[in-house]
């Protein structure tokens, strides 16, 4: 969606572009441990999937793997696509889009919060903390349907190297 504004200053018209912004979330699944989950350190507050924005030209895989190191200190290896939740109002500071990975942590005993994150923990699948942000109750019970053969996980692509484009 576009929309035509004028400069205040040099008093030329120019399109605006109001995009929803890219987001990643992880599902870190162990199942003796359970998923992690974070304790939000700024607005909104209170519990979520590690996740965060896609930084312009990374690719969202990687963007996935970045956020799970700035949050968690895990390196993880993401196993599948579980989908993408754009509800314009999943977030309420703007409208966001999330590609939702399900992955496994390399070195789960490293975990610790960082960057966004006041806290990080293991917790089983039921006995998540309350409230969950966003809508990560919703990305959670559809994981469910994965682990009880309802739903499937898409390939995650493999990281690729910049091409030309036509």
């Amino acid at each position: 969606m576009n929309k035509t504004v004028i400069c205040p200053v040099c008093k030329q018209s120019y399109d605006v572009y109001a995009n929803p912004v890219p987001t990643v979330d992880v599902i870190i699944h162990d199942p003796q441990r359970g998923v992690v989950i974070i304790r939000r350190a700024h607005e909104p507050l209170g519990f979520a999937l590690p996740g965060g924005f896609v930084d312009e030209g990374e690719q969202v895989e990687t963007a996935a793997r970045r956020e799970m190191r700035e949050e968690t200190s895990l390196d993880v290896e993401l196993t599948g696509l579980l989908g993408v939740y754009s509800d314009p109002r999943r977030d309420p500071r703007k409208h966001t889009m999330s590609t939702v990975f399900v992955g496994r942590a390399r070195n789960p005993q490293a975990l610790k919060a960082g960057d966004d994150a006041a806290g990080a923990a293991w917790y089983p699948l039921d006995a998540l903390p309350a409230p969950l942000c966003f809508d990560h109750g919703l990305m959670l019970a559809h994981f469910r349907e994965v682990l009880a053969g309802r739903r499937s996980l898409a390939p995650v692509q493999a990281e690729t190297s910049p091409q030309g484009s036509c």
